[in-house]
């Protein structure tokens, strides 16, 4: 895999895990579903403004099919995600959500026919294995209130998955302004009615903060469409690992969030899997 490529989705990662800071700073002041709309409303502006820039191609008859079955998933995924960060600190819901590269090799080999050598089998068992080392403590009730989050969390992972596998149909065929707006304002338009229910008033820092995480989102998904237009789903699987750094600091100076120790054990797994898969 070209290291521009890593580098690209790496950094797409890291854009999208500052948005999750973002958005979970707002969902303590505003509704879950009024938050959750907001985040992809700012995103669409943010994307109809790229898309203007830009000016791609207009997207063909099977681009806008792929795109629109794509909607229902990221609302699942944005969905299930940011209610998990809501009740989990962030470091851990994120760690929660890394069972999505194993569901995307394996998708990726059963439904892109990509190839799975021993690598990166060997990368996601360890990935598998830190997963379930942070999990123990949820699963014993170390921490009461937070099993709703937890279920979330793997919710988010599987719809994720199926997510990323449809981007990889469509990147390599697509200009990743049009997913991205796609991603944005299809959401954004299946969630106004009913975020209606839940609005409250608004200050200009709240909307500032929403065009924030709307810009953050657009500029995380465009760089991470873009890698998986150049790379096949499970060699840019394991790169997710990264968001735990990002995670860690932002919940920790953000939020005054000190994750478990298990955390850190389970981190040090997916480090592991992280070098076995760029060995030669």
């Amino acid at each position: 895999m070209n290291p521009n490529t890593a580098l690209r989705a790496a950094f797409g990662i890291a854009l999208l895990t500052a948005m999750d800071a973002v958005i979970k700073a707002q969902m303590q002041q505003h509704p879950f579903l009024m938050a959750l709309f907001m985040r992809f409303a700012a995103g669409a502006v943010c994307a109809i403004i790229v898309v203007a820039v830009l000016r791609p191609a207009r997207p063909t008859r099977v681009s806008l099919i792929g795109n629109s079955l794509r909607v229902p998933l990221v609302i699942v995924t944005a969905g299930s995600f940011f209610y998990s960060i809501s009740e989990l600190p962030l470091a851990e819901a994120l760690t929660l959500s890394f069972l999505a590269p194993v569901f995307v090799a394996l998708l990726g080999a059963l439904i892109l026919k990509e190839r799975l050598d021993g690598r990166i089998l060997q990368a996601l068992g360890f990935g598998l294995a830190g997963m379930l080392v942070m999990v123990w403590p949820r699963l014993q009730g170390g921490v009461t209130g937070a099993e709703l989050g937890v279920a979330a969390a793997l919710v988010s992972a599987v719809s994720y998955a199926f997510n990323l596998i449809l981007l990889r149909r469509i990147a390599v065929k697509e200009h990743p302004a049009i997913i991205v707006l796609f991603q944005n304002a299809g959401p954004a338009l299946c969630l106004a009615w009913p975020a209606s229910f839940f609005f409250v008033p608004m200050g200009s820092g709240d909307l500032l903060a929403y065009l924030g995480a709307g810009a953050l989102g657009v500029a995380g998904h465009f760089s991470l469409t873009s890698a998986f237009a150049r790379a096949p789903a499970s060699r840019l699987a394991p790169i997710e690992y990264t968001a735990l750094v990002w995670a860690s600091l932002l919940g920790w100076f953000v939020f005054g969030e000190a994750p478990l120790w298990t955390t850190y054990a389970g981190a040090a797994l997916i480090v592991a899997g992280a070098f076995a898969v760029s060995r030669r």
